[in-house]
C-alpha cells in the first residue's frame, strides 16, 4: 500500500490524499503550482485544500495568493484516531439503543477469522459464570488475554491445549494424544462453551488466519451439550488429583451453569452429583 492508498483507506479523497502527499514532498505551495503538479483542474485542487483545512491536515498562510503547508503525519494520524474513536463511541451508543438481543435457538454459520474471533471475545466477556475451551495453539494465543481478564472477574474456566501446558490462572488440561491430533487434524480446533447458553465451534486453517468451517448458537439445549461433552473430556484428561474438583465446577449437573437453569430450572440441591456429566 502506497502514501495515497493508505490516506484513502483512512477517509481522505483521493484528490485530497494526492494534494497532502505532494505537500509533504515540496511546501510551502500555492494551489495553482500544486494543480500543475498533479495535473487536475484548480477548482478541485481548491476544493480538496478546503476539506483538508477543514480535517487539520494543512496550514493556510493567508496572502497573495494563498500558500499551504502539510501538518506533520504523525499529529494528522493522530487527529483521525482520536476522531475515529469518538465516532466509534458515538456510534455504539446508538447502536446498543436499536439492538434487543433475543435468543432464537438457531445455528449460524461464521465465514471469516475476524467474525470468529470477535464473536469469541464477546463470548468471553460477557461469561457470567463458566467457561468451557478446547483451542489449538494458534487461537489459544489469541484469545488467552481476554481469558485471563474473565478469569480476574471471578468466571470459573477450564479446557483442553494442545501444546505444553502454559501457567494461567484458569485450568489448562494437556490433551493426552497432543501430537497426534495436532499432526492429523485437519485444522485448527476452536471450541468455547459460555455459561451453558451459547457455544462456537470453529476448524481454522493450521495457522489460525482462514476458516475452513464454523458455527455458532445460543441454543440452550445444544449448548447444554456441548458443555457437557467438553466438561466430561477435560476431567478425563485432567490428573487423578484434580478430577474431584472439576466435577464440582464445571460438570453440568454438579455446577449447574445458567444455561441449565434456564432450560430445566435450578436443581434442588439433593439433584446434583459431583460425578455428573
Amino acid at each position: 500500500m502506497d502514501a495515497d492508498e493508505g490516506l484513502v483507506a483512512l477517509g481522505f479523497t483521493e484528490v485530497e490524499a494526492r494534494v497532502y502527499c505532494e505537500l509533504l514532498k515540496g511546501s510551502p505551495a500555492t494551489g495553482y503550482r500544486l494543480a500543475q503538479a498533479l495535473g487536475k483542474a484548480p477548482p478541485s485542487i481548491y476544493q480538496a485544500l478546503a476539506s483538508l483545512e477543514h480535517k487539520g491536515a494543512v496550514l493556510v498562510e493567508e496572502g497573495e495568493p494563498r500558500s499551504f503547508r502539510p501538518v506533520p503525519p504523525d499529529e494528522v494520524l493522530a487527529a483521525l484516531q482520536r476522531g475515529f474513536e469518538t465516532r466509534s463511541r458515538e456510534a455504539a451508543d446508538a447502536l446498543r439503543k436499536l439492538h434487543a438481543p433475543a435468543q432464537d435457538d438457531r445455528i449460524y454459520h461464521l465465514k471469516s477469522t475476524a467474525q470468529v474471533m470477535e464473536r469469541a471475545r464477546a463470548m468471553i466477556a460477557g461469561a457470567t459464570e463458566q467457561l468451557l475451551f478446547d483451542l489449538f495453539p494458534p487461537p489459544f494465543d489469541t484469545l488467552a488475554p481476554v481469558l485471563i481478564q474473565a478469569s480476574a472477574r471471578g468466571i470459573s474456566i477450564a479446557g483442553l491445549v494442545y501444546d505444553d501446558t502454559p501457567k494461567m490462572p484458569f485450568d489448562c488440561v494437556r490433551s493426552p494424544d497432543a501430537a497426534f491430533v495436532r499432526e492429523r487434524w485437519p485444522g485448527a480446533q476452536l471450541t468455547l462453551v459460555v455459561d451453558a447458553r451459547e457455544f462456537l465451534v470453529a476448524l481454522l486453517t493450521p495457522d489460525g488466519t482462514g476458516v475452513k468451517q464454523a458455527i455458532w448458537s445460543d441454543s440452550g439445549y445444544l449448548a447444554c451439550l456441548q458443555h457437557s461433552g467438553l466438561s466430561a473430556e477435560v476431567r478425563l484428561n485432567a490428573p487423578p488429583s484434580a478430577r474431584a474438583r472439576l466435577a464440582r465446577s464445571s460438570s453440568l449437573i454438579g455446577s449447574s451453569p445458567p444455561g441449565l437453569r434456564l432450560l430445566v430450572g435450578k436443581p434442588s440441591s439433593s439433584s446434583k452429583r459431583g460425578d455428573t456429566p
